[in-house]
Parts: C-alpha cells; structure tokens; sequence
C-alpha cells in the first residue's frame, strides 16, 4: 500500500515503536534515551485533508540505561515528572512532501510549554501481519532547544562549554495497527 493509499484510523503500537532522543553530553560524547510508556493514533484518508495524529508521552517512562541520570531527569531539574507526568503532541497539518515522506506539523507541549514542531517522516510501508492487522511503518526525527521547554538545566565544564547540549534529537520509529 502505498503513501496516498492509507485510510482510516491506525493505532500506536507501543511494544514496537521507540520515541527517543539523543543529546550531546559534556560537548564529546552523544547520550541516546528513549521513554518507554508512548500511545496515540493517526486517522487519515487518502487526500490527508482530514489527517490528524495525537501522541501521549509518560514522562516517568525515561529510559537513558542509568538508573541516577534517568532519577535526575525525571526530577525538577529536568522533566519533574510528579507535575508534568506527560508530554503531548497534536498535529496542525499533515502534507505529503513527496511520494514516501509525510511532513507533520504540530505542537509538542512538554512542562506546560508548547512550540510547534516538525517532523518528516520516511513511510517504511505497510504490512499484514500474521495475526490479520493491518500494520504502516514510519520513521523521522526532528532537533528541538530544550530551553525552548522549560529544561534549562546545566552545569559548566572547567574546559569550556556546558554538561547538556541545549539541542536535542527527537527520534521516532512508529509501528502503527490499522483499526478494523
């Protein structure tokens, strides 16, 4: 099925997708993270007129493979999780920038603060899977400032420069099943 083929309303299928970030840390290195609880759905119709796709983040869900970064990340300092347990996106436009891409548009509110963002998107394809679900594939990222949303954290370096990049990589490889 190609791109301007897709109709209907297609869930997130959380257990294959990843929404994922990478940041530069102490100016040398990149640290790669990705938060694990992530639901949503698209619906379209082949003209994407009506296109529409929300997705819910729980913050909580922070993953970067160390236990005392993911606790300071989920503290005040950075995403304080106790009051800000989710992150959202709604989108404000939905376009087909060429025959495989889709261009999304729409705000990504992260600690009460919204910006809008856009995403491209690579269509992957579609597949049926054994069980009889219709799956699409889609993978894109886009880079944010993060002080744009409240997370201004940093410390500095003795050798110049800052711990935390303020640029972050937004990364998204997105399995999503087609409703019946």
């Amino acid at each position: 099925m190609s791109l301007n083929e897709l109709n209907g309303t297609y869930t997130i299928d959380p257990a294959h997708s990843r929404v994922g970030f990478s940041t530069r840390h102490a100016m040398v290195t990149k640290v790669r993270g990705a938060f694990n609880e992530v639901s949503g759905q698209a619906t379209t119709d082949p003209s994407l007129e009506s296109a529409s796709i929300e997705v819910t983040i729980q913050t909580a869900s922070i993953d970067t493979r160390s236990a005392d970064r993911d606790g300071h990340l989920k503290s005040a300092d950075f995403f304080d999780v106790e009051t800000y347990p989710t992150i959202t996106f709604r989108s404000t436009e939905v376009v087909a920038s060429d025959v495989d891409t889709l261009r999304v548009t729409g705000d990504l509110t992260i600690k009460d603060v919204t910006r809008p963002v856009t995403v491209d998107f690579e269509y992957a394809g579609s597949a049926q899977d054994p069980f009889g679900n219709t799956r699409v594939g889609f993978e894109g990222s886009t880079v944010v400032n993060r002080k744009d949303f409240g997370l201004t954290w940093n410390a500095a370096l003795e050798t110049g420069g800052v711990l935390v990049s303020e640029k972050a990589t937004l990364e998204f490889e997105v399995s999503a099943i087609k409703a019946a």
